[in-house]
């Protein structure tokens, strides 16, 4: 699961964050100043930090500045009501990557954070998916089950390329409707049920080891170690 590192003084703005990422498949730490989150960023390895400038004590520019100091190429994304042309500035000088200001999208904070851990792969990190013999290439949209090609229609791959994303983590409909569809159905509608009922007739019905479950009430799995 991907790591995040939140430094956030304001408690609402912090567990807005924070609630979203879980919701979207993120572990999230939470470091309510600078100091603190200085000592998790050097103690433990995060995939992408999330930082406020304005944090009591030692201020976010000073964090990843100190972060860089010490060999850190962790992806860095600042939050911040500056919004002026030297504010943006001051904050990549420091080292960061990405500058957001308050108040923001949920879904540019999301965005921005994926574009930033995409940058921070090895290409064929960023490109293919694999779960047990299941393999999914993003760059030649082509999937394998077993060595065996499997073709897909372009909304079923979408789908299976976002619950292989979030292998092992139960998605809702909602989210998969949200962001295979990209807009709001209404949550009646059996899109997402046909798709996956298709999905398994090309993916699972071939092989002993089924690999897409429905856990009833809550949404759909990709996970080699369900039965």
């Amino acid at each position: 699961m991907t790591q995040i590192l939140l430094v956030e003084d304001d408690t609402k703005t912090a567990e807005f964050i924070k609630s979203g990422l879980s919701e979207e498949g993120f572990s999230v730490r939470h470091a309510a100043d600078g100091k603190s989150g200085l000592d998790h960023a050097l103690a433990s390895r995060f995939d992408a930090a999330i930082v406020d400038i304005m944090l009591p004590g030692l201020d976010g520019l000073h964090l990843v500045e100190r972060l860089r100091d010490s060999g850190s190429t962790m992806p860095i994304l600042f939050l911040s009501g500056r919004k002026t042309v030297e504010d943006r500035l001051s904050g990549f000088k420091a080292g960061g990557d990405d500058y957001l200001v308050k108040p923001f999208s949920f879904a540019e904070l999301v965005a921005r954070l994926h574009a930033l851990l995409r940058r921070s792969q090895p290409l064929s990190e960023q490109s293919l998916l694999t779960v047990a013999d299941l393999e999914l290439d993003l760059l030649s949209r082509k999937v394998f089950r077993g060595g065996q090609e499997i073709e897909l229609q372009q909304r079923e791959f979408s789908l299976l390329s976002y619950l292989l994303q979030h292998h092992g983590r139960v998605i809702s409909k909602t989210m998969i409707l949200k962001h295979v569809w990209e807009y709001n159905f209404d949550p009646q509608t059996n899109v997402v049920e046909a798709c996956i009922c298709r999905l398994r007739e090309k993916i699972d019905a071939a092989h002993d080891k089924r690999l897409i479950h429905t856990v009833r009430g809550v949404g759909y799995v990709v996970d080699e170690h369900r039965k």
